[in-house]
């Protein structure tokens, strides 16, 4: 397909310039329109500090209407046009009220004439055409795998259309050096740009150097409000008057502590974004102003939720969701495709993934996303849609060992039970749960968030365990990966017995090569980043802590350290320095095993794998030796 693709737009002293490159001829192509100014709106009618504004700056004035999001009510506004493009910087803070004058002068262009960055045009006679074609039989299998969205959420399938055309469009080969983008970038990296800049409405150069997930969906967010002819609201108004708060987070159950054989964890399909969509949480449908939407509660909170109108946010995410859900996900695993569509369509699932995830985090804290009641409910609905979950599980006689945020830990349960489960959380929930892993042995001790779990193929899953923590030395995690290692074939209690003998076996081999002094230095070495100024801390009187002891014998010896920097240092038996007593010498300072204070490696490593161990048995602290008995 040939055309021009709009690469990059930018203000001029008249008007807006726009940036093609013609994708059959090479070559680049500039359009200005001189008509456009930039613009924002006041109230109407005008306040008498706006009227003198407005004459101090020449500008041009109209009465337009816009829809208020809020309530839906078409209201009239004063559209205040500049002649010079730098007065938007500051003009709008002279007036009494005023909106939109945040929005980038480029991007209010490319919104209100419906244009998107990164797609193709026809320039005919400096008219922009857009080309939307997409080859026949995907349209033929789009259609088919989203008919019933069609049918059930037209609004949303108008957007997931949108953004399934312009993903579907070729990535043409840009010299994008031309743009601004001097690095070489590869094809991979090419194809995550253009989708980026289709899906967000970014300029190429913007989308290539953005990692702010926040301008992308403020971008994506204003584009749809302004194509829709909606007032933008301001920051304040977007919080609905609220302060800044804490916002209570996920729910986690307190694990069943113990060994399990066959342990089955089910999830949701991106959780937040999908109770954003289905239960229709928006800035607007949150604590809206209908009397008979006011039943509609949500659970545990002192907030409603709208009945009456599908909210902008859902329909955004959850068109979003829904298109790497049912398209780019399936797509990327799908043998029967050339290997570079996969991949192309990888690129694509991880990029809407990311934007996904952070689709509750910017209502959170982000200026002019930020909405407490918003953000109280999606994580509510979570709180909620977990607690059911492990309800409806319990109540057909499967046993639920732990839940975090998204994620159930389900006792050994048969296909039919999962197959029910997932059946009742769709139905009940309007919610998609899915099988995350199958452990043929999972082990889950007290504290939450730590656990392992060995999969059927014999790959170790270990979350949060204190053993493999970063600033954990070599020595630790690798003694933990043998023990985890040992229970690879277990399948049952007769072979889990066995791997107990064969794991105290690994930590009683280990403690006797720390002793003789065979594990390498380097194994030992801990490395842990400062979070205070080490000259600052280095004039306390008090204990330094041990990252701190190694910055200041650092800085002594010339070091030039600061704050967020990284240090590697062993721990050695006491000595004085300074006045003060240390006990870790910076990695290189070390010259001798006999300096390390083995009896505290010894420790530290028996305390890191109890809080694995113990719920299995195993207690490295104590010479008595556990047996199955005492477990149950």
């Amino acid at each position: 397909m040939n055309g021009s693709y709009l690469v990059d737009a930018g203000a001029v002293s008249q008007g807006v310039r726009l940036y093609f490159f013609d994708a059959q001829d090479g070559e680049a192509v500039e359009i200005t329109d001189e008509a456009y100014r930039p613009y924002f709106f006041a109230a109407h009618p005008l306040h008498p500090q706006d009227e003198k504004a407005i004459q101090e700056l020449h500008a041009n004035t109209s009465v337009v209407e816009k829809t208020d999001l809020f309530n839906g009510i078409p209201r009239s506004v004063t559209k205040v046009e500049l002649n010079n493009p730098v007065d938007i910087e500051w003009a709008p803070r002279h007036f009494k009220e005023s909106w939109e004058w945040e929005v980038p002068y480029v991007l209010g262009y490319a919104y209100d004439h419906d244009l998107t960055f990164g797609a193709p045009y026809h320039l005919e006679e400096r008219k922009i055409k857009p080309i939307h074609r997409v080859p026949t039989d995907l349209n033929l299998e789009f259609e088919q795998r989203f008919s019933d969205i069609k049918k059930s959420d037209p609004p949303k399938y108008e957007l997931i259309e949108r953004f399934f055309v312009l993903c579907s469009q070729k990535v043409p080969d840009i010299p994008l050096r031309r743009f601004g983008i001097t690095e070489e970038i590869d094809p991979k990296r090419r194809y995550l740009v253009f989708t980026l800049s289709r899906v967000t409405n970014l300029p190429l150069p913007l989308a290539y150097s953005t990692r702010q997930v926040s301008v992308w969906i403020r971008s994506m967010l204003h584009g749809y409000l302004r194509k829709r002819n909606i007032l933008i609201p301001r920051s304040h108004e977007m919080r609905r008057g609220e302060t800044k708060r804490g916002i209570q987070g996920a729910l986690t159950f307190h694990p069943k502590s113990g060994i399990y054989f066959n342990t089955v964890v089910v999830d949701f399909e991106s959780l937040y974004p999908s109770l954003i969509d289905a239960y229709n949480l928006s800035y607007e449908t949150v604590d809206c102003n209908h009397p008979e939407c006011a039943t509609n509660r949500v659970p545990g909170q002192d907030h409603h939720v709208c009945k009456l109108r599908r909210g902008v946010y859902s329909i955004l995410v959850g068109a979003l969701r829904d298109l790497r859900i049912r398209w780019f996900k399936p797509l990327s695993r799908d043998t029967s495709i050339p290997s570079e569509d996969r991949r192309l369509a990888e690129v694509a699932s991880n990029l809407l993934k990311l934007i996904l995830v952070s689709s509750y985090g910017v209502t959170v804290r982000i200026h002019g996303l930020a909405q407490p009641a918003l953000a109280e409910s999606i994580t509510a609905y979570g709180r909620y849609a977990l607690q059911e979950s492990s309800n409806l599980a319990a109540s057909a006689g499967i046993r639920p060992l732990y839940g975090d945020t998204d994620s159930l830990f389900l006792d050994s349960p048969n296909d039919e039970q999962i197959d029910w489960l997932i059946t009742a959380v769709k139905k009940n929930l309007l919610l998609d749960l899915a099988v995350d892993k199958n452990y043929s042995i999972c082990v889950l001790p007290r504290a939450m968030k730590a656990y392992f779990g060995i999969e059927r193929d014999g790959t170790a899953d270990v979350r949060g365990v204190v053993a493999i923590k970063s600033d954990s030395p070599t020595f630790i995690q690798q003694v933990f990966s043998d023990c985890v290692a040992e229970l690879k074939e277990t399948k049952n209690w007769a072979q889990f017995e066995n791997a107990k003998e064969k794991i105290r076996h690994v930590v009683e081999r280990a403690i006797n090569d720390l002793k003789a002094g065979r594990i390498p230095l380097k194994d030992l070495e801990h490395r842990v980043g400062l979070h205070f100024d080490p000259f600052e801390k280095a004039t306390e009187v008090i204990m330094l802590h041990q990252p701190y002891q190694c910055a200041v014998q650092l800085i002594d010896l010339g070091g030039q350290l600061k704050k967020g920097d990284e240090v590697s240092f062993i721990k050695v038996k006491p000595f004085m320095y300074k006045g003060k007593t240390f006990t870790v010498r910076p990695t290189e300072l070390v010259k001798n095993i006999r300096e390390v204070n083995v009896e505290d490696y010894e420790r530290n490593l028996k305390t890191a794998l109890n809080q694995t161990f113990k719920p299995m048995g195993i207690t490295f602290q104590e010479k008595k030796e556990a047996s199955i008995t005492d477990f149950i």
